[in-house]
C-alpha cells in the first residue's frame, strides 16, 4: 500500500535531485576551466561526460521499474548524485573529476525518467499534464540551487565545500525513502521484451521523441554554455553570469507552476507552440542584445519558453503507452539525450573552430526544429 500525496513528494524531492544535477557543472565550470587549464574543446569533452551518465540512467530506469518498481532504484539513484557532488567537490584528478560527473548524470538520468513515470502512473488522464507540470517545477527549483548559492555564498565559501554540502543534503533525504511505501512493478510476472522492441516502430513516440532530443538540446546548451557565452561576449564577471543564468531555471519554474492551471483550461498544442514562440523572442535577445539586462530578460523567457515540452510530450505518452510507460519513457529521454549530447558536444567544436557568439543561433535552430516535430506529431491525430 503506498499513499499518493507521500509518493508525489518523494517524486518531486527526487525531480529537484535532477534539477542539481543539470546545472552542478555549468555553474562551476569558469572555476573548473581555471583549476585544471581547459581550453574550449577540453570544456567540451568533460561536459559530454554529464549526458552520457544521463544517457545510461534514462536507458537503464524504464525496464527495471516496470519489473521491479521504484523504490530501491529510486534509493540508489540519489545516492549517485549526493556522492558525486561530494566526490566532485574532493577530486584533484581530471579523471576522477570525469567519474565524478558520469556518475551525477547516471543517478540524474534514472531520478528524471524514474520520477516522471512515477507521477503518470499515480495520476488519472485529466490530470496527469497538471501533475507532471508541477512535478517539473521541482526540477527548475533544483537546478537553481547550486547557481544561487553559488552566487551568494562565492565570497564566503569555495565551490568545493557549496558542493559538499549540497551533496550531504541529498543523502539525508534519501531516509524518507526508505520509510515511504511505492507502487507494485506493473510487470512483476517479468518485463515483455518483444512488447518494448515493437515500440521502437511506433511514429508517435519516435517523432515525438525527436521534440525532446532537440528540447534537451537546447536545455543543456543554456545549462552548460550560458555562463561562458556571456563571460565571453557580454563581458560580465563570473558573478553577473551566474545571476543572469538563474533566470533561466526562475522563468521554467514559474512557468511549470503556472502550467499546472493552464493545462486544464488550454489545449496541449497551443500551449507547447506559443512556448517555444517565446523561447525563439528569448534567443532573439540573447542574440541582440547581449547586455547583464538583456541576458537576464532572454533567460527569463528562453526558461519560461522551454518549460511545457517535458509535461506535454510526456502527457501524450503516458495516457497511449500506460501499460509501459517506465519503458516509454526510457526511449523517449534516451533519444533526447543524444540531443543533449551531440549538441553540446557540437557546440563545443563551433566555440574552438569558430566563434561562441554561435551559441543562440544554435538554440533557434532546435526550437524551429521542434516545431515542425510537433506540427508532424500531430497529423496523424487530425486524420
Amino acid at each position: 500500500m503506498y499513499k499518493k500525496l507521500a509518493v508525489f513528494i518523494a517524486a518531486c524531492m527526487g525531480m529537484s535531485f535532477f534539477g542539481i544535477t543539470m546545472t552542478s557543472l555549468g555553474s562551476i565550470l569558469p572555476r573548473v576551466s581555471e583549476t585544471f587549464g581547459l581550453n574550449q574543446l577540453e570544456i567540451s569533452e568533460l561536459i559530454v561526460f554529464l549526458p552520457i551518465g544521463i544517457l545510461f540512467g534514462s536507458l537503464l530506469f524504464g525496464p527495471i521499474v516496470d519489473r521491479w518498481g521504484y523504490k530501491y532504484l529510486l534509493i540508489i539513484s540519489s545516492l549517485f548524485v549526493g556522492l558525486g557532488l561530494v566526490g566532485m567537490a574532493l577530486v584533484h584528478n581530471l579523471a576522477w573529476m570525469r567519474f565524478a560527473i558520469f556518475s551525477i548524470g547516471l543517478g540524474g538520468g534514472v531520478l528524471n525518467g524514474l520520477t516522471n513515470a512515477l507521477v503518470s502512473d499515480i495520476t488519472d488522464d485529466k490530470d496527469r499534464g497538471a501533475k507532471l507540470s508541477l512535478l517539473g517545477a521541482f526540477y527548475g527549483i533544483g537546478a537553481l540551487g547550486i547557481p544561487v548559492l553559488l552566487a551568494f555564498l562565492s565570497k564566503l565559501y569555495d565551490y568545493q565545500t557549496i558542493l559538499q554540502y549540497i551533496g550531504f543534503f541529498i543523502l539525508l533525504c534519501v531516509v524518507y525513502f526508505f520509510v515511504i511505501g511505492f507502487p507494485k512493478a506493473k510487470q512483476a510476472q517479468g518485463f515483455p521484451l518483444m512488447a518494448g522492441v515493437k515500440l521502437l516502430k511506433q511514429p508517435l513516440l519516435l517523432i515525438l521523441s525527436f521534440v525532446l532530443f532537440f528540447q534537451a538540446a537546447v536545455e543543456g546548451l543554456g545549462n552548460n554554455w550560458t555562463t561562458t557565452y556571456l563571460g565571453s561576449v557580454a563581458n560580465l564577471s563570473k558573478e553577473q553570469a551566474l545571476f543572469a543564468f538563474t533566470f533561466l531555471m526562475i522563468g521554467l519554474t514559474a512557468a511549470r507552476l503556472l502550467l499546472s492551471v493552464l493545462f486544464r483550461k488550454i489545449g496541449e498544442r497551443r500551449l507547447l507552440f506559443g512556448s517555444i514562440l517565446i523561447a525563439l523572442t528569448g534567443c532573439a535577445f540573447l542574440l541582440f542584445v547581449p547586455t547583464y539586462l538583456g541576458a537576464s530578460v532572454a533567460m527569463t523567457l528562453i526558461g519560461f519558453g522551454l518549460a511545457a515540452t517535458f509535461p506535454v510530450v510526456f502527457g501524450i505518452l503516458g495516457s497511449a503507452y500506460a501499460s509501459l510507460s517506465g519503458t516509454v519513457f526510457s526511449i523517449a529521454l534516451v533519444i533526447a539525450l543524444l540531443g543533449n549530447t551531440s549538441v553540446n558536444y557540437l557546440m563545443g567544436v563551433v566555440a574552438q573552430r569558430w566563434s561562441i557568439g554561435l551559441y543562440p543561433v544554435l538554440m533557434i535552430v532546435s526550437l524551429c526544429a521542434m516545431i515542425f516535430l510537433f506540427a508532424l506529431s500531430l497529423r496523424p491525430k487530425k486524420k
